[in-house]
């Protein structure tokens, strides 16, 4: 290539994702679409509770929120100035240069991946009470996940805004119930009055509250996931802040109500008993004998919903980092074609779908445990990777900053991602010290080092691609990162001999 030439824009590969139609309200249901509200409260905080023991888990979800909102301060700055699908990775690879870019958007799809086909493990058990109840049939649970898989199939190929009603509808109802719920354990607290202990700041300074951070903050997995629709926005520079800012609040603020009225209706002193005793069914047990049979009813409805509106927020944000790898040309190039009808990443969305497929085939097959085998550890592998993905962006944030010198405040491109990034690494820390709890094995399970060193090592085979990129097809490692406008832009060599795009920074 010579030192300045204009690449051409392939016609139906980049800058075709269908612009303009989500506002902050559609983003914000794919948002809390992802983190799963019922689910959470049902599943993860109930896990929590059995698993530590300690009854601080209201003050963890705020602890965790406060720290999430510290790095959305600069998350969002940057989301101003790159529009991207690919999030994560186009943000390290601004920050920290392209080759740990593609590291980290092979850890990104390694995550997002895996806490997409996990939910298929899932589905079986929440649908199993709901047909027993209305059809009084109890079918494997592959047959539901296979149902479940070609809903979010045919989902994943339409509009992005038709995917957001859908969304919409089962996410109100979702949120409407945990609140019904919520006021129900209210109404009934054990002994007679309330109590507030649990959000006392002493439940945090004991044995295992660690480890109660760490599931908390599984519960806000999804919560970046604004950054990954902006190139579909209405308005990015006003859509992904709000839409991000308003998620955290929206998150914390249900997960904290949730978990305390928990310990009310249960007692503080009994609610890790009686989680380890019932697991999910605590809470619709709970709503059983404060609300009534009916109330259960709808509420393991909406828990088997939620799990399919979690599948199709994962799959429209995954299906959209293939996309922006490919129209970067760091996947194959068929992965960046999209639609010409609905401007869905229509490639990306398919090969996103044959993976679920084949996993729910190689499960059923094998006779593998869906939930635990399949939902649990991948859901947890998947949330520890996206929690690498955070902390490594909020550096990448204050390396962007400090190289591009824009016109920003201190606290948005170096205080606030500052703290965040300390405040992610001691979780990760404690992630790592207390990984064999969270993976419910024994502290010598192979799994309990196998399932983190994953992800370093992936991450290592994407910074290898990155330089077998720059070495053979310099073309192509000059777009990484560059989203819509890797398909036009000019390629100049930089001063180390690479070509690098014009407007791009100092990308190495």
């Amino acid at each position: 290539m010579s030192p300045t030439a204009t690449v051409q824009r392939p016609s139906n590969v980049s800058d075709a994702l269908a612009r303009g139609r989500l506002g902050v309200p559609s983003v914000i249901f794919f948002v809390l679409s992802a983190a799963a509200p019922l689910t959470v409260v049902a599943g993860v905080v109930t896990t929590g509770y059995a698993v530590t023991g300690v009854t601080g888990m209201p003050l963890a979800f705020l602890v965790v929120g406060a720290v999430l909102a510290l790095f959305s301060v600069g998350y969002v700055a940057m989301a101003r100035r790159v529009e991207n699908a690919g999030a994560f990775y186009a943000y390290v690879s601004r920050g920290l240069g392209r080759p740990a870019g593609v590291g980290a958007a092979w850890i990104a799809m390694m995550s997002y991946n895996a806490l997409q086909v996990g939910l298929y493990g899932a589905i079986g058990a929440a649908a199993s009470p709901v047909l027993q109840r209305l059809f009084d049939v109890d079918p494997a649970w592959w047959v539901v996940a296979l149902a479940a898989w070609a809903m979010v199939a045919v989902l994943g190929l339409l509009r992005v805004d038709v995917n957001g009603m859908v969304l919409a509808v089962l996410l109100v109802a979702e949120i409407v119930v945990i609140l019904v719920f919520d006021l129900g354990q209210l109404s009934h607290p054990a002994g007679g009055s309330a109590s507030f202990a649990a959000l006392s700041p002493d439940n945090l300074f004991v044995p295992g509250a660690g480890a109660l951070l760490v599931i908390a903050a599984t519960g806000f997995v999804g919560f970046e996931s604004a950054v990954v629709f902006s190139e579909e926005s209405k308005d990015p520079k006003r859509t992904v802040p709000r839409a991000t800012y308003l998620s955290v609040a929206v998150i914390a603020g249900i997960y904290a109500l949730s978990s305390w009225t928990m310990t009310v209706a249960t007692g503080p002193d009994q609610v890790s008993a009686q989680a380890g005793e019932q697991s999910v069914d605590l809470i619709f047990n709970l709503a059983g004998a404060h609300l009534g049979d009916t109330a259960v009813a709808i509420g393991q409805a909406l828990f088997m919903t939620s799990l399919l509106a979690a599948m199709i927020s994962f799959h429209n944000t995954t299906a959209r980092y293939i996309f922006a790898l490919g129209r970067e040309r760091v996947l194959p190039e068929a992965f960046g074609r999209t639609s010409p009808r609905t401007g869905s990443p229509r490639v990306a969305s398919l090969a996103q779908s044959v993976l679920g497929l084949l996993v729910i085939l190689l499960y059923a097959t094998n006779g593998w445990d869906p939930v635990r085998q399949l939902f649990y550890y991948t859901g947890v592998g998947g949330g520890f990777g996206v929690l690498l993905l955070i902390a490594t962006t909020s550096i990448a944030v204050m390396a962007y900053f400090a190289r591009t010198r824009v016109e920003e405040s201190l606290w948005r491109r170096l205080v606030a991602p500052g703290l965040a990034t300390v405040a992610l690494v001691a979780i990760i820390i404690v992630a790592l010290d207390n990984f064999a709890v969270l993976l419910g094995v024994a502290p010598d399970s192979p799994l309990r080092w196998a399932v983190p060193a994953a992800f370093p090592v992936v991450a290592l085979l994407g910074l290898h691609w990155a330089l077998v990129l720059r070495g053979r097809r310099p073309d192509a490692y000059a777009r990484i990162g560059m989203g819509a406008e890797s398909a036009a832009m000019l390629v100049t060599p930089d001063p180390a001999g690479e070509q690098a795009p014009v407007g791009a920074g100092s990308q190495r």
